[in-house]
């Protein structure tokens, strides 16, 4: 049994095996009897038939066919950006001819290149083209013929150098005869080298007559060119001086040339100095800094600045300057700012070179000093003897009078010499204190707060700012490693002196207005430490306050310099932050300082209406609802009205309906009614409210009713967009129409009531109010038997139209749904199957290829050991 019989057994395989697939054609044509033919009785339109004539397979095939041209070709181009499409007309179409594709074709490359060129030209000719090349222009015969020789007769060569170069040498053996001569029979043909010799010549005659050509043509254009100049001035006619001016007017340049020349003009623009660094800036600042404090310090220790003058050098006139040297590079790099030399760094330059050689030159100038003076002495001395010498012979009384002279004009000197001593000592004397009386420029930054305060303490407040802008300077984070450590110790520094300026009998408050800036600086070098230095504070007069409620069993409110804390906190952090680590702290704190601190003096109505006034500059930009400050208002009116008027109306803690201080704000003297006139309440009111008289109080009370009226009114065009505005507001809304007397108070007062109560009253409600949704009634349960109607299985029952189009709808949608989940099951099972067969191929090419190596590699082996028995045998 050999591969004939295993060919047997494939022919014999019945047609239902899986062996190749056989085409439809076959399989009809060896079993017709299997056709189905499907029989209509009557044809209705709109419905689908199914398949007349129906082959076993043939739906099979014709489905592996369409998803062959589709869904494989799909699968093959997969992950694939290059597409090939043949575009070209009637490729695929079976029904036309080629010969009909040919002329369509023909046609459409026609239509596309007509009307190109010149739309609108009728009566341009069609050009015909020959490959590529247009007829017409062949036809001319317009050959371009290149030449390097010199000659002017370009393109014609000469009978004997074509005959000795294209001639073969032949010609050159043949006679020459002349027009004008017999020929000689009997004459002797001349050699090759006769012949080149001749050429030759005859070449280099032919080049002399074109160069004795071309020089003679040169000649006579020089000349031409002379007579006609001579000529010109002949012909040429002046122009009269009208049309001058007339040329010269229109020739005048209009306005928009002279602004275009001056612009090609002007200078272009250059680069400017770029940005310096924050640390650059830092650097600079702090050399300025330290060249001041030397300067300062030199005035202070009496160092005069023309003393450190270099003084020039005594030079005698027969010095030859054999050695000098320059004491340093003044050349100067040449820079420009704005169109202009810059100056400024030059004289920088210059000053910096001036301090370095001043101390350098000191020791110098005075010796130089000492030595002249020596030279001086002497020169006086040898003129003295020999004046002496030469009077030897003067009368007595000439050299009395000389030294009368001599000894008054010493006298003289004397005296203008130590006047003058004096003076510069005074003056000397006057700039040291000045120096001394100067801030230092830089300062070091101190290492606890008892130096810190020394630093401050005595001085006013603009050389405090002065001070803590110089620390900040000379230490600045980018100049050394351990300055950032030191800065963030002087803000907590800064904290402290704060608010123990706050904690004063007469607190600075202007000196802590002005110290803000600097704090605000350091909090924006050094947020973090700043927060926790604030969160410090803040957390400490929580856990005060909670002591004194499990002590006391109330809370007070705390001192001025918590509530300034509280100021600050708004102004170095966001308060408009949903959540905050610094600023929602202080917002707890202080809704638990309105809702627990009890109010018995007028102290806490001021303290209480300042934390007021404080939620509504952290909640201006949030517009968060803070009720605690609703409540405290209230009670704030609540305790302004006689006792007996409260009523319609609850108040929740600290303050009670009844109690020894609820008329606490009441005023009933007339006089003190009428005097009074509205101002702002300064915090320092809060230290010194004990010494004030009775009056200055009643005028303090009303003071507080006004700035009540006030936030009363900035609360309500705060809250107006609240859907509960109304609701909140009512109790305050009764309080001030029904229980305030308002009739009693002064015009000005009633002017803030009317305007607080105005603005409560014509706000337009933003919402509609709560009502219960509307529902169907329950009916009661009753008695009577519910009939279920039973229905049979497998019959359709009959209902409205509505349902029964639902229900075929559904039925379709399954049928479809069926059908579809199908053929997505038969795609997948064809795509696996030609996965499957790539797979096959891939190992059966592979399999093929290791069995062609394993051969090969057998055979070599064979012959190897063939070779190797054959040495062994030899």
């Amino acid at each position: 049994m050999g591969k004939a019989g295993k060919r047997k057994r494939k022919a014999s395989a019945p047609s239902g095996s899986r062996g190749p697939m056989k085409s439809t054609m076959d399989v009809v044509k060896s079993n017709p009897f299997e056709v189905k033919v499907n029989k209509q009785k009557f044809n209705i339109l709109g419905r689908k038939t199914k398949n007349d004539v129906g082959l076993p397979g043939v739906s099979r095939s014709k489905a592996i066919k369409k998803r062959t041209q589709t869904l494989l070709k799909e699968y093959k181009e997969k992950e694939k950006s290059n597409v090939f499409k043949d575009k070209r007309f009637g490729e695929y179409n079976t029904k036309i001819s080629p010969e009909e594709k040919m002329i369509k074709r023909f046609t459409l490359e026609r239509q596309q290149n007509f009307g190109k060129k010149n739309i609108y030209n009728l009566n341009e000719d069609e050009e015909l083209t020959h490959y590529g090349q247009s007829l017409a222009e062949i036809e001319k015969l317009n050959d371009i013929i290149d030449s390097d020789s010199d000659t002017e007769e370009r393109g014609t060569l000469s009978a004997e150098l074509t005959a000795a170069h294209f001639g073969g040498g032949g010609g050159l053996l043949r006679k020459k005869v002349s027009s004008g001569q017999e020929v000689e029979e009997e004459e002797k043909p001349k050699s090759r080298k006769d012949l080149i010799e001749e050429l030759i010549a005859k070449s280099k005659q032919e080049k002399q007559e074109r160069q004795t050509q071309r020089e003679s043509a040169l000649e006579l254009t020089e000349k031409l060119d002379n007579d006609w100049k001579e000529i010109q001035t002949l012909i040429a006619r002046k122009t009269p001086k009208s049309e001058k001016k007339d040329k010269e007017e229109k020739t005048k340049p209009d306005e928009y040339d002279m602004i275009v020349r001056e612009l090609g003009f002007e200078m272009k623009a250059k680069p400017s100095d770029r940005m310096k660094t924050e640390e650059e800036l830092a650097k600079e600042e702090q050399a300025r800094l330290q060249k001041l404090e030397a300067d300062r310090l030199r005035r202070m220790h009496g160092i005069d600045e023309q003393e450190t003058k270099k003084k020039p050098k005594h030079i005698s006139a027969d010095d030859l300057a054999d050695g000098f040297i320059l004491d340093k590079d003044d050349r100067r790099l040449l820079s420009y700012k704005d169109g202009k030399i810059n100056i400024e760094n030059e004289e920088e330059e210059e000053e910096e070179g001036r301090n370095e050689e001043s101390n350098e030159n000191e020791e110098e100038s005075e010796e130089e000093n000492n030595e002249h003076e020596e030279e001086s002495e002497e020169e006086s001395a040898t003129e003295d003897e020999e004046d002496v010498d030469a009077d030897n012979h003067s009368d007595l009384e000439s050299d009395l009078e000389s030294e009368e002279e001599a000894t008054g004009n010493k006298e003289q000197k004397n005296q203008k010499s130590s006047e003058k001593k004096s003076q510069d000592m005074k003056e000397q004397d006057l700039k040291m204190e000045a120096a001394r009386s100067e801030l230092p420029y830089t300062f070091a930054v101190p290492e606890s707060y008892e130096k810190f305060k020394s630093l401050l303490t005595g001085r006013t407040i603009e050389q405090q700012l002065i001070i803590l802008e110089r620390i900040q300077k000379c230490n600045h984070p980018s100049l050394a490693m351990g300055n950032k450590a030191k800065l963030e110790k002087l803000f907590g520094f800064l904290l402290e002196y704060i608010g123990e300026l706050a904690t004063l009998d007469l607190p600075e408050l202007k000196t802590i207005d002005k110290l803000v800036l600097p704090l605000y600086n350091l909090c924006q070098m050094f947020p973090e430490t700043a927060s926790d230095s604030i969160k410090f504070v803040l957390r400490d007069a929580a856990h005060d306050m909670e002591e004194i409620i499990e002590v006391k069993g109330r809370a007070t409110f705390p001192g001025l310099d918590t509530l300034i804390y509280l100021k600050i906190t708004a102004l170095l952090f966001p308060t408009s932050d949903f959540w905050h680590p610094v600023v929602t702290p202080a917002f707890i704190y202080m809704s638990q300082l309105l809702t627990k601190c009890r109010i018995t003096t007028l102290q806490d109505v001021v303290k209480g209406l300042f934390i007021c006034c404080l939620f509504l500059e952290y909640v201006s930009l949030s517009r968060r609802f803070v009720p605690e400050l609703i409540n405290f208002l209230l009670g704030i009116l609540h305790i302004s009205v006689p006792k007996k008027q409260a009523q319609g109306y609850t108040v929740v803690h600290p303050f009670t309906p009844v109690g020894k201080n609820l008329e606490l704000l009441l005023v009933c003297d007339k006089k003190d009614l009428e005097n009074w006139q509205k101002q702002n309440l300064p915090l320092s009111i809060v230290t010194r409210l004990k010494e004030t008289s009775r009056t200055e109080m009643n005028h303090i009370r009303l003071s507080c009713l006004a700035m009540c009226f006030d936030l009363i009114k900035k609360c309500a065009a705060l809250y107006e967009s609240l859907p509960s505005f109304h609701e909140i507001m009512h109790p305050v809304r009764i309080l001030l129409t029904q229980h305030v007397p308002v009739s009693e108070y002064p015009e000005q007062m009633q002017e803030w009531y009317n305007s607080a109560l105005r603005e409560l009253e014509n706000k337009v409600k933003h919402y509609t109010p709560l009502v219960c949704e509307k529902k169907k009634p329950v009916p009661l349960k009753q008695y009577t038997p519910k009939i279920v109607k039973v229905l049979e299985f497998g019959k359709k029952q009959g209902g409205s139209k509505k349902e029964q189009e639902r229900k075929r709808l559904i039925q379709k949608h399954k049928r479809e749904f069926k059908g579809a989940i199908r053929e997505i099951r038969k795609d997948n099972q064809f795509l696996a199957r030609m996965q499957l067969s790539e797979i096959m191929e891939r190992d059966a090419a592979r399999k093929r290829k290791v069995k062609e190596l394993l051969s090969s590699l057998a055979t070599q082996e064979g012959e190897w050991k063939a070779m190797k028995r054959k040495k062994r045998k030899n």
